[in-house]
């Protein structure tokens, strides 16, 4: 089961905390839409901050968007002119207030969602993809990680026939919960077809968050 599932869905309670934090029984097929129309806005919008996660709260009629992202300073704009504005884009699209915190991240180069969005603006620009690769996982190595594991799937470099390529680097280890896997999937969009990206990082002793304690608002 390890090798097939998400492996932050599958430690959900262990050592990786829910990416939407919420309840309400009356409103919950609507907040779920208004949740997944806010991810897709910001990745929009923000696609070359580097995001890592977007994490959504809700208290009231209110909703508090925390970003994590690499490089902050895109997010926010001269002024906090870019900020402002994506709250307002938000706040159009889900008709309620909306409150936005900018998470510069840690070490984003054992990131996983960020070492998997420069894989994907490389083979974008048309860089041979290995080069790609073995350029995030030596960053990545640098930083001191246990392990790393990337997948790269479809017609990889324009070739007639699509395939997959692994690159493996120290351990991953996906059965064990007490271990935080951290995990992001990408898609590389090319003249030649769509180009699939997966990261798996380990790094022992890291957690998300832990899960003795309450998640609380960053």
């Amino acid at each position: 089961m390890g090798q097939k599932i998400n492996p932050i869905s599958n430690r959900l309670g262990y050592t990786t905390t829910w990416r939407s934090r919420w309840f309400d029984l009356k409103n919950y097929p609507a907040y779920l839409v208004e949740d997944q129309k806010m991810r897709k806005l910001i990745y929009q919008q923000l696609r070359k901050a580097s995001l890592s996660k977007i994490e959504i709260e809700r208290f009231g009629q209110d909703a508090i968007v925390s970003i994590f992202a690499a490089r902050p300073g895109m997010i926010i704009g001269h002024g906090g002119a870019s900020i402002e504005n994506l709250r307002k884009q938000i706040k159009s699209l889900i008709k309620r207030d909306v409150k936005i915190n900018i998470i510069e991240i840690k070490d984003p180069e054992a990131n996983a969602a960020v070492i998997a969005n420069q894989i994907v603006e490389q083979i974008e620009k048309r860089l041979p993809f290995r080069r790609a690769v073995k350029g995030a996982m030596g960053a990545a190595q640098r930083s001191k990680i246990d392990g790393i594991k990337i997948i790269v799937a479809g017609r990889l470099n324009g070739a007639e026939i699509a395939r997959t390529e692994l690159f493996v680097n120290g351990k991953i280890p996906l059965h064990t919960f007490r271990h935080f896997i951290d995990y992001a999937q990408r898609e590389a969009h090319t003249t030649y077809g769509v180009i699939g990206v997966k990261v798996w990082v380990f790094k022992a002793g890291e957690k998300d968050f832990e899960p003795d304690k309450k998640p609380t608002n960053q």
